[in-house]
């Protein structure tokens, strides 16, 4: 009987390598049949209802609530990568790619410089070479930019440009653009702000001298390697020191602003109030403490707002708060009830009142009424899986959902509510996109032609189960072509698992798992806990200890699914990419022959070497809780790995995220425990596996499934 099956379990394997489909060619079949104006692409105008569309050389003006062609307000001399008009309306700020080489330099992989076209009332055009982070002043009199690290002002009024900052240096100071740590993690790169009557710049000053550098190897097809080096601070490691300065544009004059006695914590924004006060978000080295501080008239500064977690406060982004007055401002918050959820506050009372509550999410705030008497914002309170648009009053009242329609919706307002446009999808419906009214009424279609009803072949189906624990977690499966629940089927795992991520939603959606489900696989994936959208309880339950209670879950869903009479026990393997990678090496490790294979994909592989802000966030310092550091490494159980457990490591030699140094670390340990495992190297290509071989990591994830699992 062993024998026999055996031989059934290759000869299954020998017919599904033979019979594959190829990544691209599932690509090819996986075409959305109906396509669709994205509303992601279009730009409100403000104190209009218009928006602007950027259509290869042309930028088109449309009206949200009136069908047509719109008007071309602009062409290009070629394709237009951005496009930005002055306040005024009266110049025009454009980036263009001409089918050479890309404008567009990379930095990281958030940052670029590029070259920049200035079209002026004239019409003569000025041209800006290998500038980033360029804005318009509220007054339209001058332009700001990064240039070499420091910044650069052109004074449109006099056609003079200059340096209001002169002591930028790589890998030593920047002035008014971000540092690598804040551009990863708090996903900004732009650090200044003009005052609203656009006579000041405030910005920050990242002095990252005593921060410690990292190399990277480039080879780039050279007969010599070269060493990149750049400034990342590592979990426990010492961060950049930042200051913030005021530069007055008629005087030219600097003035430092105090941001307290510590200098160990983290500026995450900046910005000026309605009423003209600069204001800044200050969070402590540990995360848990949280201000909003305002800078009176007479330069002294006041603490606005402050949050408080045992655990940790979410990272605060340009959402957090919102300004509606001089006084008021909006706050989106969790750790009061454990909800993120809406509140009004003053800036001379304090908090007023709750304006959303319930065990739900308040996802987005989406934007205000012209009056200011509504507020709309995206929530799970019909499903943690879904995102609906409400809209409510400031004290509470009159809350209506206007897209009611289960799903998942993606809402893109004009400046004032009276229009936005939206998209829908849900897991058993392509995307469709419309234009509706500020009751949620639809005004006109986006989309291009008649609205298919086709089905999408590979649909994701959804369920829980509950662990040994007690815990229950959702998860979907998607059934391979011609499902027959009397038959065993493989299953691959796919997850991320990372704090407050999730993958168990109700959208259309998918990916180059989709290509395992056409060649005879059961795709599957969990969110376990730590992931987000159920609450804080739910979310920071892995708090200093990342890695123990994400692998339970894991672990226990494999064997749930191993229970399930359609399953092939025999056949469950798991993947992940950054911290999935993270969890997949967990998983294989530590599941004793549970997994048959296992991919990992730019794995951490110690938290001791990654970047400050995202690890101490979720796991405190290493100095102060080293376990939590070490006791979930991958790196310090290598000798688990199961002889029945074939193990794919893939890595970018240029990951300037997660560090090659975490595959080199992991191969060691495997190598010193006899272990044997695979590696798939994509040399100088970065965390996506960017410029070049995307395509191909793909693939050979799909090549190493079919002839493993």
């Amino acid at each position: 009987m062993k024998k026999l099956l055996t031989t059934v379990t290759l000869l299954f394997i020998a017919v599904s390598v033979m019979a594959q489909v190829s990544y691209l060619e599932m690509v090819e079949a996986r075409t959305v049949p109906t396509e669709y104006i994205s509303p992601a692409s279009l730009t409100p105008v403000a104190g209009t209802h218009q928006y602007m569309e950027l259509d290869g050389r042309n930028v088109v003006m449309y009206d949200y609530a009136k069908p047509g062609d719109g008007e071309v307000v602009f062409t290009g001399r070629g394709v237009i990568m951005s496009f930005d008009r002055s306040p005024d309306g009266s110049m025009t700020l454009y980036e263009i790619w001409d089918g050479g080489a890309s404008p567009r330099k990379e930095i990281y992989r958030h940052s670029f410089t590029s070259d920049y076209y200035i079209a002026c009332p004239d019409g003569s055009t000025i041209k800006i070479d290998d500038v980033r982070d360029i804005s318009f002043s509220p007054d339209s009199k001058f332009l700001a930019m990064g240039y070499e690290n420091d910044i650069f002002v052109y004074d449109l009024t006099t056609n003079e440009i200059y340096a209001i900052t002169d002591d930028g240096k790589w890998n030593h100071i920047i002035n008014g653009t971000t540092d690598w740590v804040y551009e990863e993690e708090y996903g900004f790169t732009k650090a200044y702000a003009f005052s609203p009557d656009g006579r000041e710049i405030a910005y920050l000053k990242f002095d990252e001298s005593r921060v410690k550098e990292f190399e990277m190897m480039r080879y780039d097809a050279e007969l010599y390697n070269k060493a990149y080096r750049f400034k990342y601070p590592k979990a426990g490691e010492e961060n950049s020191i930042v200051t913030m300065h005021v530069y007055n544009l008629y005087t030219k004059e600097t003035r430092q602003i105090s941001l307290g006695d510590e200098t160990d914590q983290y500026i995450p924004r900046i910005d000026y109030t309605p009423a003209g006060n600069l204001y800044f978000y200050r969070v402590n080295r540990l995360q848990n403490y949280f201000e909003v501080v305002m800078i009176e008239d007479d330069g002294s500064e006041r603490v606005i707002y402050e949050e408080r977690d045992e655990r940790y406060v979410e990272r605060p982004s340009n959402e957090t708060i919102t300004f509606i007055d001089e006084d008021r401002f909006i706050v989106r918050e969790e750790t009061t009830t454990g909800w993120f959820h809406l509140y009004l506050h003053s800036v001379a009372n304090g908090r007023l009142n709750a304006i959303t509550a319930g065990e739900w999410e308040v996802t987005e705030f989406v934007g205000l009424s012209a009056n200011k008497k509504t507020l709309y914002y995206m929530s799970t309170e019909q499903s943690p899986m879904e995102r609906h648009l409400y809209s409510i009053s400031l004290d509470g009242k009159k809350k209506t959902c206007l897209l009611s329609k289960p799903g998942y919706w993606r809402v893109y307002p004009s400046g004032d509510m009276k229009y936005f446009a939206a998209e829908h999808s849900a897991t058993d419906c392509y995307p469709t996109a419309a234009v509706y009214d500020a009751k949620g009424k639809e005004v006109r279609s986006l989309m291009l032609g008649k609205v298919s009803d086709a089905k999408p072949a590979y649909q994701r189906n959804y369920y829980t189960f509950t662990t040994e624990r007690g815990d229950e977690l959702s998860y979907f499966l998607i059934y391979p072509k011609d499902y027959n629940p009397s038959k065993q089927y493989p299953v691959f795992i796919t997850q991320y698992s990372g704090p407050g991520s999730q993958q168990i939603a109700n959208r259309y959606t998918t990916d180059w798992e989709e290509t395992l489900a056409r060649n005879g696989y059961i795709v599957a994936c969990c969110d376990a806990r730590g992931t987000g959208f159920r609450g804080e309880d739910f979310k920071k339950v892995t708090y200093a200890n990342l890695g123990y209670a994400e692998v339970q879950d894991q672990i226990s869903f494999a064997r749930h699914l191993g229970k399930l009479s359609f399953v092939d026990a025999s056949r469950i393997g798991i993947y992940g990419w950054s911290y999935g990678g993270f969890m997949a090496l967990g998983c294989a490790l530590k599941g004793d022959g549970l997994f048959k294979m296992a991919i990992a994909v730019a794995p951490v592989t110690s938290w001791r070497y990654y970047d400050s802000i995202y690890t101490e966030i979720y796991n405190g310092l290493p100095q102060d809780n080293p376990a939590g550091y070490d006791d979930n490494s991958p790196i310090n159980f290598a000798d688990r790995l199961s002889n029945n457990t074939r193990l794919l490591i893939i890595h970018g030699t240029a990951d300037d995220n997660v560090h090659f140094q975490n595959t080199m670390e992991m191969c060691r340990a495997l190598n010193r425990a006899g272990k044997q495992y695979d590696m798939m190297i994509y040399p100088d290509q970065n965390h996506s596996m960017r410029p070049n071989d995307m395509v191909n990591i793909r693939q050979k994830m799909v090549d190493y499934t079919l002839e493993n699992l």
